[in-house]
């Protein structure tokens, strides 16, 4: 196989009816599809740039990436493609899938969870995602079906791709990954997630609507206590007032006494 085609001119127009863009093959497992789900959601929930606006990203999971006209297609577990936005159109066949053509680039990163060891994941796959011209590529074994290490990264190099060691910051993406023990859709396990530069989590729409609600009781319980803490400052006030002017009532009572003793106080 040859390396991908080179992009076609915007005013072409394909005849795509020839192209099959659903296979109905089902997700492999449940724990893949929440992988995918956990790995696009946050994405979209969370990423931000420097100045805090949303990024302009798509990110796709079990979904074709068409990179030549008559070659038949990858599709990733998971991909994100920077500086694109994806518009599907049920009447429109060429939004329905990642026609490379269509989008003016190959995705930025693929990923692929192992389930299985005929995937291809770290042989034909790899081969063909370098060819298409993918920055970043992915495999994260969790049940170390394929090496001893769960989670490999690979930059491409030329024509090819390198291992990238340090996986929690990919420049050419700006994020990075890692592995991370927890809970997500009420299951428990190690999933792959999303950091960025200060190596903290993208976090789910849940976990930030967690972090609103938390924040918010925080302001709730923080007014509260401001006006206790008004309320005692008014108690202690008054009671400072009071014991004034007792002070006061005791003195004049002593003065009046000793004036009745024929003392000048």
């Amino acid at each position: 196989m040859g390396d991908a085609q080179p992009i076609l001119d915007e005013s072409t127009e394909l005849d795509l009816s020839h192209v099959q863009t659903e296979d109905g093959e089902p997700v492999d497992n449940i724990f893949s599809e929440k992988q995918m789900r956990l790995l696009t959601e946050s994405l979209y929930a969370s990423w931000r740039d420097e100045e805090g606006r949303p990024k302009v990203f798509a990110a796709f999971a079990n979904v074709g990436l068409f990179y030549a006209l008559h070659e038949q297609p990858v599709v990733p577990d998971v991909m994100v493609s920077l500086d694109v936005v994806a518009r599907p159109d049920p009447s429109d066949k060429k939004t329905l899938s990642y026609f490379i053509w269509e989008y003016g680039k190959p995705p930025d990163i693929a990923i692929e969870i192992v389930s299985n060891r005929e995937g291809g994941e770290d042989t034909t796959k790899m081969q063909r995602y370098a060819q298409i011209g993918v920055a970043y590529y992915v495999i994260y074994d969790p049940d170390l079906k394929l090496s001893k290490r769960p989670l490999r990264v690979f930059e491409r190099h030329a024509n090819a791709f390198v291992e990238f060691l340090d996986s929690s910051w990919l420049p050419r993406l700006g994020l990075g990954l890692c592995l991370w023990t927890g809970e997500y859709e009420h299951t428990e396990g190690c999933w792959l997630r999303w950091v960025d530069r200060q190596k903290c989590l993208l976090a789910t729409g849940a976990e930030g609507l967690d972090g609103a609600r938390q924040a918010e009781q925080q302001a709730r319980q923080a007014e509260q206590q401001a006006r206790q803490a008004e309320q005692q400052a008014r108690q202690a006030a008054q009671q400072a007032l009071q014991q004034a002017r007792l002070a006061t009532l005791r003195a004049e009572q002593l003065a009046d006494r000793l004036r009745e003793l024929g003392v000048d106080p």
